[in-house]
């Protein structure tokens, strides 16, 4: 009688699986049905794909399932009922109100308490100089996949471009200097900082304010600390608490997505967007899984921790939205709160892993839309222009449009084609968010292995 009881959850986990799994198929059946004029099939198979799901989550109740599950219903919502469906959008934007409220509290009281409390006073400067080392590479690799994958797929060549209108191209910003990109870093008003949401000038200012409070002797700086380490507590309580719309919220983004794009713009550039999602998985197989195998991380409860982050920053678009969950999840997972601190809100501006890849195929996708042949040595200049210009977008919305369109007009190719890739940009925008989310929790977790701060994961079980 023991072992049947001991065996019930991991029983419970398989059935999980195989509804959760067999409900993608046919969802996925449903809807190439749908694309091929029968409607009335595919919106049964969709429907009892989602029953499925739905089942799924008896077996085993877990944000990530929960928030899948939202995504199929959104969808479908869409398709059926798309002048409602629009109408949800307020959802998502009430969801993203709450994350941007709890973000500022969140890195402020965690940095500091993490820096004053641990006496990690020392170690901050040698993480940094790690993490931003483990960016760079990271990136620079992801922007040559992206461009090798352009370059075998050829999905720009042939491309039809609209008809050009005075107004039709978005405004170009010009890139930040090195110099300004490091001013910024630096916030001249905090609560200005917060206010406009810039997460690493807030993060900045938290490392300065722990070290100034880690300076302190114990007696003087013990009453404030306690107070610090209450707020963490309390953020993090609170996370868990809003997490609770998140299903909601991102069948609401899906649910408008599909119901203002339709089948058809959902169709067309489908090359591109293939091409972008084979990329990314090639991305994950040849630089982030040898990453995990070589810092000794193992990959499945890896997967675990951040699948619940990535599903969020998927549905929604945006890594803010993942960012006080991932953060959460990576602790539970064995990186001290210092670490996940510094490193994950640093990555937002300094590593973000589907944002490379995404930047140098849509750069030599406008090329060839535009008819330009690039050679080698323009591509490699292409690269490090975009290499550089990323580093500068820091709290800039859309901030791949903008290093695109200035990386565009740097190196002379034409804006009309970036016109038709924000027309499929959010299909791409929900890899391109997930991946961020996913490398930054990775980064996290590798920079605490390098620092022997990460415990031996393979045999310890992960905290639900």
């Amino acid at each position: 009688m023991p072992s049947k009881i001991e065996n019930t959850p991991g029983k419970n986990v398989r059935r999980a699986s195989i509804l959760a799994v067999g409900g993608i198929l046919l969802w996925i059946g449903g809807l190439a049905f749908s694309l091929l004029s029968h409607p009335m099939p595919g919106a049964v198979l969709r429907s009892i794909a989602i029953v499925l799901f739905a089942a799924a989550t008896l077996f085993r109740s877990s944000l990530m399932l929960w928030t899948f599950l939202a995504m199929l219903a959104g969808v479908e919502f869409g398709l059926d009922a798309p002048r409602f469906a629009v109408q949800t959008h307020f959802l998502g934007d009430l969801f993203l109100r709450l994350i941007r409220m709890i973000v500022a509290p969140l890195l402020f009281a965690s940095i500091t308490t993490g820096i004053a409390a641990h006496g990690e006073l020392k170690s901050i400067g040698r993480v940094a100089v790690k993490a931003l080392v483990y960016f760079e590479v990271v990136t620079t690799l992801g922007l040559i996949i992206g461009a090798i994958a352009m370059n075998i797929s050829g999905a720009g060549w042939g491309i039809v471009l609209p008809p050009a209108t005075g107004d039709a191209a978005p405004v170009v910003q010009t890139l930040h200097t090195w110099q300004q990109t490091i001013v910024n870093l630096f916030p001249e008003n905090i609560a200005q900082a917060v206010a406009q949401n810039q997460i690493l000038q807030v993060a900045i200012f938290s490392v300065i304010f722990g070290a100034a409070l880690a300076m302190l002797s114990q007696q003087k700086r013990a009453p404030l600390l306690s107070v610090l380490q209450s707020l963490a507590d309390t953020m993090f309580q609170l996370t868990r608490i809003i997490m609770y719309l998140a299903p909601l919220a991102a069948g609401a983004a899906l649910a408008y997505t599909v119901a203002s794009m339709g089948f058809g713009a959902l169709l067309s550039l489908g090359k591109l967007v293939l091409t972008y999602y084979a990329a990314l998985a090639v991305f994950s197989l040849l630089v982030l899984i040898p990453i995990l195998l070589i810092s000794r991380i193992p990959i499945r409860r890896f997967i675990a921790a951040v699948g619940e982050p990535a599903a969020i920053g998927f549905a929604t678009t945006t890594s803010e939205a993942a960012l006080p969950l991932a953060m959460e999840r990576m602790e539970e997972f064995g990186v001290p709160r210092w670490i996940v601190s510094f490193v994950i809100p640093t990555g937002y501006s300094f590593n973000m892993d589907g944002s490379s890849v995404y930047l140098s195929m849509a750069a030599i996708f406008v090329a060839q839309a535009a008819g330009i042949h690039m050679g080698l040595g323009q591509q490699i200049a292409m690269l490090g222009t975009l290499l550089l210009a990323s580093k500068g977008m820091a709290g800039v919305p859309r901030a791949t449009l903008v290093v695109l369109l200035a990386t565009a007009s740097a190196i002379h190719l034409p804006t009309a084609p970036i016109l038709l890739i924000l027309g499929i940009d959010t299909l791409m925008d929900m890899g391109r968010t997930m991946m961020n989310v996913v490398g930054n929790c990775m980064a996290s977790a590798v920079v605490a292995r390098s620092e022997g701060a990460l415990p031996d994961l393979w045999e310890t079980p992960l905290a639900s």
